[in-house]
């Protein structure tokens, strides 16, 4: 290498290094082990809202500080001991005979008639009807296993007698640890979930083992009738059966029977032991011997299976592997090396939102909002929602986990082209509250909700700018264009204005305006307008014409209505400044430049001025924990990055994330899993940026209090 050579070397290796530290961009190779440890949960108290949970995706066990489901009764008001998967549903016979027909009701909107299943009060027999299918099929909560535990005077222990915690779960390898003593006899728990199978294993080891004083219950809770289940309802023992089918020197069978649901545990465990039934669903396996150390494994399966449970041991090093694949792919950030005191926080939420969205939201349906801890809504998910807990998998590397969610559209297509049908619309409807089998549940806001309805053509694109190959265009062109259809179809032509409107018949994602009364919400007509260009995009993909419907629908679409150099929330609500009441909910209309790229609709002037009021005017207290990156989102396609990350630090107490990294709302939602989706969404934007900008961390504040190392991440539309 010649002299000159060197000092160019040299030369660009300065103005890299100055290019990156004035990015926030760190120069190196993130160690991800110790990025993920730098965040081990430890919890040395009894709390009952920092119970932690195992899982795969598909299934998860959510424990106290026992390592196991020992005080379920203890945690119901917190956050609640579950055990759920994606396969266990249930429903109460239908002895009165009720038809869907029953709950659906007839609209007039805009010349035309259509039937939407909203919840009916009148007639009594129709209002029974709606309950019936709110509340049918459910999700089930598939058994509780805890430990029984009994003190000297030969009296159950209970939760003031555990002393000493000392638990930890540590993301990296998904191993949970607890250690506790009971009358100062030390109980040591190791606890894991398997990543392949619906399975739980326990090492438990103590001296009260080889006393005869620990075993492990396994009960069977019966479903409740109501919008929540955490599974401690332990009445109505005479509606289901639960028996010991088979039993080996090393294990049993358990069939469990709720009406025409039938699904079985398998269990496992090393050395001696042996199985009673204590009383009615409710199960006692019981070490033997002279050992001090017992391992014990439960997995839930939906059919019977002869095949053995898998080891604790087997599944130990089953996490190792699987969580490490999971962490060393896709993306990462680092943000050591910061000197303002609110990047360890935010990195702490990252990596936890990271390991609970893997948990509980990356099964093959949409998850519902409280994953698989607890039933909110009957365990339904909410397809408006599935954006919230799905985008983030793409833009962080991991669109297959995107991918495995997305398949519910291809099994839901012919009931939502039956709902598009019965409202009068060429296309697909996409239902908002559903289940696996894609089933609509009458609600009176999800029958009139919009913008669940392009969230497959987002998804679709996300799939297509990942892979650039015709095997995805070919995969979701159907769904894409059924999707347009409606789209297109829904817009009606207003021969007054020349324009299409969206509505009458909308509840906008800021659910405060009467569906009757409600057209051209903000965000929705954006919505609109960025994915019927997608969709049309689709189709030049594909070597195929214009779509000329949606052509005309895209050239005449209405404009975003302007109010004192500000975007009205919907077109109709003329007082969104004046009302207090508009300023509560979701402030979507920051989604219209956030969620959403530019479109031709959005002045970024306007936009700013919008912004500026909600954030000076909004109710923040009256809000969700997706509205905070949402914000975010909104704040760095502004170019505000300061705002941006205020947003997701606003003291509110829907922006409360727990020790164990669930976002949490209220006593009634104590986790909600949406929040955690749309932060980690927000701040791979805020990092890696999006199409209409070059920019390098465009949501990260600048001046050098901010160190931001990143990798693997992909640009968000």
């Amino acid at each position: 290498m010649n002299r000159y050579n060197r000092i160019f070397i040299l030369l660009l290796s300065c103005v890299l290094y100055n290019l990156s530290v004035a990015q926030n961009v760190a120069v190196g190779t993130i160690d991800r082990k110790a990025l993920v440890e730098r965040h081990i949960i430890a919890i040395t108290q009894l709390d009952t809202l920092s119970s932690l949970s195992v899982g795969n995706g598909s299934f998860a066990f959510t424990a106290d500080i026992t390592g196991l489901q020992t005080f379920p009764d203890v945690y119901a008001k917190g956050v609640p001991l579950g055990t759920e998967s994606e396969w266990g549903w249930h429903s109460f016979p239908n002895v009165n005979d009720y038809k869907y027909d029953e709950v659906l009701k007839t609209y007039h909107f805009n010349g035309k008639e259509g039937k939407y299943a909203i919840e009916i009060k009148q007639p009594e027999r129709n209002k029974e009807a709606v309950g019936y299918y709110r509340l049918n099929p459910h999700r089930l909560q598939l058994g509780n296993i805890g430990f029984e535990i009994t003190k000297k005077n030969g009296q159950p222990a209970t939760i003031a007698d555990i002393e000493n915690i000392q638990q930890s779960l540590n993301a990296w390898n998904g191993e949970l640890k607890s250690s506790f003593t009971i009358e100062s006899i030390p109980v040591k728990v190791t606890t894991y979930c398997h990543q392949d199978k619906d399975a739980i294993a326990v090492k438990v080891s103590s001296p009260l083992i080889k006393e005869g004083r620990i075993a492990i219950r396994l009960r069977f809770p019966y479903p409740t009738d109501g919008w929540r289940d955490v599974g401690d309802n332990w009445l109505n023992e005479a509606k289901h059966t639960s028996t010991i089918e088979k039993e080996t020197k090393g294990g049993a069978l358990i069939k469990h029977v709720l009406d025409t649901t039938t699904y079985y545990a398998n269990l496992g465990w090393s050395g001696k032991g042996s199985i009673t039934e204590k009383k009615k669903h409710y199960f006692v396996v019981s070490p033997a011997g002279n050992e001090e150390n017992f391992e014990f494994t439960c997995q839930f399966n939906k059919n019977e299976s002869t095949s053995s449970v898998p080891s604790f041991s087997s599944t130990a090093e089953n996490n190792s592997s699987r969580w490490k694949n999971f962490w060393t792919s896709g993306g990462a950030i680092d943000f050591s090396g910061s000197t303002d005191e609110r990047a360890m926080e935010l990195e702490r939420r990252v990596v936890l939102s990271q390991y609970l969205t893997k948990i509980q939201c990356a099964g093959n349906n949409p998850p519902q909002e409280t994953g698989l801890t607890f039933n909110s809504w009957y365990g339904r998910p909410h397809m408006e929602m599935i954006w919230w807990h799905a985008v983030h998998f793409a833009l962080w590397g991991r669109i297959d986990l995107l991918e495995k969610s997305m398949s519910w559209y291809a099994r839901s297509i012919a009931t939502a082209k039956k709902i598009a049908e019965r409202q009068g619309f060429d296309g697909v409807r996409w239902q908002k509250m559903t289940d696996n089998e894609g089933r609509e549940t009458p609600s009176s806001v999800g029958s009139f909700l919009l913008w669940q309805q392009p969230h497959i053509i987002y998804f679709a694109e996300l799939c297509y700018r990942d892979k650039q190959d015709d095997a995805t265009l070919q995969r979701y062109k159907d769904l894409v264009f059924a999707t347009a259809d409606f789209m297109a179809s829904y817009a009606y032509y207003d021969s007054t204005k020349h324009k299409y409107i969206l509505g009458k018949g909308v509840i906008a994602a800021q659910e405060r305006f009467k569906p009757e009364d409600t057209y051209n919400p903000a965000y929705e007509l954006a919505y609109w307008h960025w994915a019927l260009s997608v969709a049309q995009d689709w189709r030049k993909r594909l070597h195929m014409e214009p779509n000329k419907k949606w052509d005309d629908v895209l050239k005449q679409l209405s404009p975003l209505t302007v109010q004192d150099n500000k975007y009205l929330f919907t077109e109709n609500a003329t007082d969104s400044y004046t009302n207090p009441r508009y300023a509560t909910d979701h402030p979507s209309v920051l989604g219209t430049l956030g969620m959403l790229p530019k479109t031709t609709l959005v002045d970024e002037r306007i936009m700013l001025n919008t912004f500026n009021w909600v954030w000076k005017n909004w109710t923040w207290e009256d809000t969700w924990g997706w509205d905070f990156p949402m914000t975010a989102m909104s704040a760095t396609r502004l170019g505000l990055p300061d705002k941006a990350i205020e947003a997701l630090f606003m003291d509110i107490k829907t922006n409360t994330y727990l020790v164990s990294g669930h976002n949490y709302k209220d006593e009634r939602l104590p986790i909600y899993m949406p929040s955690n989706g749309g932060l980690l969404t927000a701040i791979a934007m805020m990092c890696a940026g999006y199409d209409d900008t070059e920019k390098v961390n465009p949501g990260i504040p600048k001046g050098g209090s901010w160190k931001v190392q990143w990798e693997g991440l992909k640009k968000m539309p």
